[in-house]
């Protein structure tokens, strides 16, 4: 069977028809069993919204690199601020070793300080730590906090249909999400100067961390592959109104792994040093809760089946996988 990474219009779901709500729900479900990624559309994200924060992000990583270096996070926190080009690699989390990846990042954490609410979780301080935000150009931190609060808004709408699609309540997510610490991670992959190394891609082949990720792409050669059941690589391009969706690690334990977190990589474009190579994405990486338990649903464990994993918190999970992201 040959299978493609589906579009999705999840308008009908979120106007409420019944009809709509079912057929989304169908659609997303046998997306999320069957490959793990789809593409949505009717997302309700404006497009005014994602169109600043790429411009602007770009302008950020126009900057001379000294400027930009002002923006790397001086506190312990791994996930905010400036990362320069080649200071990452996220193969490494699936134990790869393999040089870094070819893009630098400005990573934003939680808008809302919930640190009041973890006082008595002491490890929880870094996962909610204050954000690093660039100044400039002027308007570019405004962009990014609106950007996240929008996709904080989307993917909790996601969630209610996944909350369905596992034959749960609707709100099966929401008291799990109400002190999130999702990342928003904003990419610059450049057009090249010199040959990478062997076996270096623009981002490593790698599943995600968390729940989900909602990704937003530009237009441009050597893009986002998906590693299909068939075991080929397949490229996934979204039309500038849509919006590419794929599983993390933490759904896939949830789920027993009859949702699957699949393997994915961005691939260098065939001519390294072309200008039109140049290439952005913001991803949100949806982290619940830092103490929300990973553990499997009961709705999908069947009769007489044992969990495949431990159960182990949010915040522990994605310090692990951070932390080999950094060792490579």
């Amino acid at each position: 069977m040959t299978l493609q990474v589906p579009a999705i219009d999840i308008a009908p779901f979120l106007s409420g028809d019944a009809d709509g709500k079912r057929q989304t729900v169908e659609a997303v479900r046998a997306a999320c069993r069957d490959i793990g990624f789809l593409v949505i559309a009717g997302h309700g994200l404006p497009a005014e919204d994602l169109k600043r924060t790429f411009d602007l992000t770009r302008d950020f990583f126009d900057l001379p690199q000294a400027a930009k270096d002002r923006w790397h996070p001086t506190g312990p926190s791994k996930q905010r601020g400036y990362h320069a080009f080649e200071s990452r690699g996220l193969a490494n989390t699936l134990d790869a070793k393999v040089p870094r990846d070819l893009r630098e990042t400005v990573f934003l954490g939680p808008v809302d300080d919930f640190r009041p609410d973890y006082t008595d979780l002491p490890e929880a301080e870094l996962s909610y730590w204050p954000n690093t935000i660039p100044t400039e150009p002027a308007g570019v931190d405004d962009a990014v906090i609106r950007l996240y609060r929008g996709f904080e808004r989307l993917s909790a709408d996601l969630l209610r249909i996944f909350a369905l699609a596992l034959a749960m309540p609707e709100d099966h997510f929401a008291d799990k999400i109400d002190r999130h610490f999702s990342i928003l991670s904003c990419h610059h992959y450049p057009a090249l100067t010199e040959p990478p190394l062997p076996n270096q891609l623009r981002t490593g082949a790698h599943t995600d961390f968390g729940a989900m990720t909602i990704l937003a792409m530009t237009q441009a050669k050597g893009g986002l592959e998906v590693h299909m059941p068939d075991g080929s690589w397949a490229g996934v391009m979204a039309a500038p109104d849509e919006l590419v969706v794929n599983l993390g690690d933490m759904m896939a334990r949830w789920t027993n792994d009859r949702w699957v977190s699949t393997l994915h990589r961005v691939v260098n474009p065939p001519d390294l040093a072309d200008a039109m190579s140049r290439r952005q994405s913001i991803g949100y990486f949806m982290h619940p809760n830092y103490d929300a338990k990973i553990e499997c649903f009961p709705t999908c464990l069947g009769a007489g089946e044992a969990p495949l994993y431990p159960t182990i918190t949010a915040g522990e999970h994605i310090a692990m996988k951070i932390e080999k992201s950094h060792n490579a």
